[in-house]
């Protein structure tokens, strides 16, 4: 989740996936995806802000390999959304975007990076930079519920967006991109004018509650490791799919776990 703060009060950054993906084709989504073996955790501990693989690992509940996920996050957002949460090894400010120069040169790294002809490690050196690993926030922890037939073990991070940096879509996995106030987006979403999956919109309500990008920084940073939360479908008489009911919501614990595949539960 990219932060900033704008007129209104605090925005956050969205992207509109394809509507020809095998999954969640049209969902709007904060920038993300899967951890590559390129984002391996040792190979990047040199470029990153005060935060080892050790450190990582224990803020996000794992063994080894939790700098990894923050990586990965990262490179998501810097490949898809054009962001590079990163500074000058000689400055403490992130790295601007602010010359047709500099836009050029990040943006034919980026299509490199995505690519798989240059890996982030690679860029950092080159360009002299560090990875704001110590600015990122481990908010939130999902995991696909069971009967589905793609599932996922997903960790969402929050972090404020570079002021010197526009965000962007890449026309290829998503379609379109805006800033939204979260107030906005449940109430678009309650409209059926946005298509969110429920940990979406439980980040939008949990965002609705600050004034300023400061404020959920700030709670975040202090948060302790959150719990992973299981959804659980919720299933007709047929076994066919109608819901998802989320921890804590009346009838969760009630609800049987499905022992097989749900056929397209989306």
């Amino acid at each position: 989740m990219l932060l900033r703060d704008a007129d209104d009060g605090l925005e956050v950054f969205m992207l509109q996936r394809t509507l020809s993906a095998s999954f969640a084709r049209g969902m709007f989504v904060f920038p993300g995806g899967r951890v590559d073996d390129t984002d391996d955790a040792e190979a990047f501990e040199s470029v990153c802000d005060d935060v080892g693989d050790a450190a990582a690992s224990a803020r996000l509940g794992v063994e080894r390999g939790g700098l990894a996920w923050m990586v990965a996050a990262i490179r998501e957002c810097f490949e898809e959304a054009g962001v590079l949460l990163a500074r000058p090894c000689d400055s403490p400010h992130v790295v601007r975007f602010d010359t047709e120069e500099v836009i050029e040169r990040f943006n034919a790294a980026r299509h490199a990076v995505h690519e798989g002809e240059m890996s982030l490690v690679d860029l950092c050196r080159a360009e002299g930079l560090s990875l704001l690993t110590d600015q990122m926030h481990f908010v939130d922890h999902w995991v696909t519920p069971v009967g589905e037939r793609r599932r996922f073990d997903t960790r969402f991070f929050m972090a404020k967006a570079p002021d010197a940096q526009t965000p962007l879509h890449d026309d290829i996995e998503t379609i379109a991109s805006l800033w939204v106030r979260p107030v906005e987006a449940l109430r678009m979403w309650n409209a059926r004018e946005l298509n969110m999956f429920p940990p979406t919109a439980v980040s939008m309500k949990r965002l609705a509650t600050f004034a300023t990008a400061a404020e959920a920084l700030a709670e975040a940073a202090a948060q302790l490791r959150p719990e992973q939360r299981l959804p659980r479908l919720v299933l007709g008489p047929n076994e066919e799919f109608i819901d998802v009911i989320l921890p804590n919501q009346d009838g969760y614990e009630t609800t049987p776990i499905p022992e097989f595949v749900i056929p397209n539960p989306r």
